[in-house]
């Protein structure tokens, strides 16, 4: 069975902003928001240990266990242990997303993708979750981004140690599937690359994007089709500036991208389309594309999500933001979804 068919349905609830990315966001309004993507329909939710130092596993966890552990999908990451030993959050070394969860919890955390640590970082994982299975395991960033120029040393690191332990972990049956889960398109091509790996899917973030989507389109998605490795969209509001937030990649926007967003926005006011609409829906028309996996805060964001999803956007829109050149010439288009 493909990712595609394991997910239940093209939108899915990534976990990011439970961890305290950006800002503090309260125990009872983290919970809410949860609920509120269940009441709605939702029942694939990724996490990841790096998301507060495991605060994003404790909370998604306790959120979940009200429901039977059959009705939904749980993923979760390896590459990064969470320690006991405290360190200072906003001194993190993170690469080009310095300070992203200095409003998670204080516990060191310590990148190593060797086959050990990803048994333990799968064990602790369990642990914060409270629950005694994970569905789908993603390699999580191993990539330029957060290593620079050592990020092919990493990825050896991890050719040899994680991807072997999750190849092994699901021929036994203990997970159903793995992959990476990275923000940059060249891991995901070198993956596909390797004869000895063979991941069923890739968790992109924010390279499938209204404001991204190029590098990706060219290459990846078509050779994944390919080869039936189903890519699930993650960050489709490029880090929340397509949904009237301020960041582009995890940090301030720039004033070219805020200029490019307004142009959109603009186009998609004059259609009379929502900016949310246009991007979950473009994100899902490749035919690489599994699933979509917005982050919310507020339980209101759900609702807010799933009219997205389904609002008919006219052709003309479309027509439009191929003239003015805001998507790729070649990208497919949401013909299916959209309205006369």
């Amino acid at each position: 069975m493909s990712i595609r068919e394991k997910l239940q349905g093209v939108l899915g609830f990534g976990t990011a902003l439970l961890g305290n990315m950006y800002r503090n966001i309260p125990e009872a309004q983290a919970q809410a928001t949860v609920d509120a993507a269940w009441e709605q329909g939702v029942r694939y939710f990724d996490t990841a240990p790096f998301y507060g130092a495991g605060l994003a596993e404790i909370r998604l966890g306790a959120a979940l266990q009200k429901h039977n552990r059959d009705d939904y999908v749980l993923s979760t990451k390896v590459g990064r242990l969470v320690l006991d030993e405290i360190e200072e959050p906003a001194a993190r070394d993170l690469g080009e997303k310095g300070g992203l969860f200095e409003f998670g919890r204080p516990n060191k955390l310590v990148n190593d993708y060797t086959a050990d640590a990803t048994l333990r970082s799968i064990e602790d994982s369990l642990k914060r979750l409270n629950t005694d299975r994970l569905d789908i395991v993603w390699v999580h960033d191993i990539a330029q981004d957060f290593y620079g120029d050592e990020w092919l040393a990493q990825f050896e690191t991890a050719r040899k140690g994680a991807f072997r332990v999750l190849s092994r972990l699901r021929e036994e049956g203990v997970i159903k599937a793995w992959g990476l889960g990275v923000n940059r398109v060249e891991p995901c091509e070198l993956t596909l690359d390797l004869t000895e790996a063979q991941p069923d899917g890739f968790l992109l973030a924010g390279r499938y994007t209204l404001l991204d989507h190029e590098r990706a389109l060219q290459r990846l998605m078509p050779a994944a089709a390919r080869r039936n490795v189903d890519i699930v969209v993650g960050g489709p509001y490029s880090s929340g500036v397509l949904a009237g937030g301020t960041h582009f990649e995890y940090q301030k926007a720039s004033p070219e991208i805020l200029a490019k967003v307004e142009r959109i926005r603009t186009l998609a006011q004059r259609h009379q389309v929502s900016i949310k609409a246009a991007a979950l829906q473009f994100s899902l028309a490749n035919p690489a594309a599994a699933a979509v996996i917005p982050g919310a805060s507020k339980p209101e964001r759900i609702a807010e999500d799933f009219a997205a999803l389904s609002e008919k956007i006219p052709a003309a829109f479309w027509q439009e933001m191929r003239e003015q050149q805001l998507v790729a010439a070649d990208a497919p288009l949401p013909s299916t979804r959209t309205g006369a």
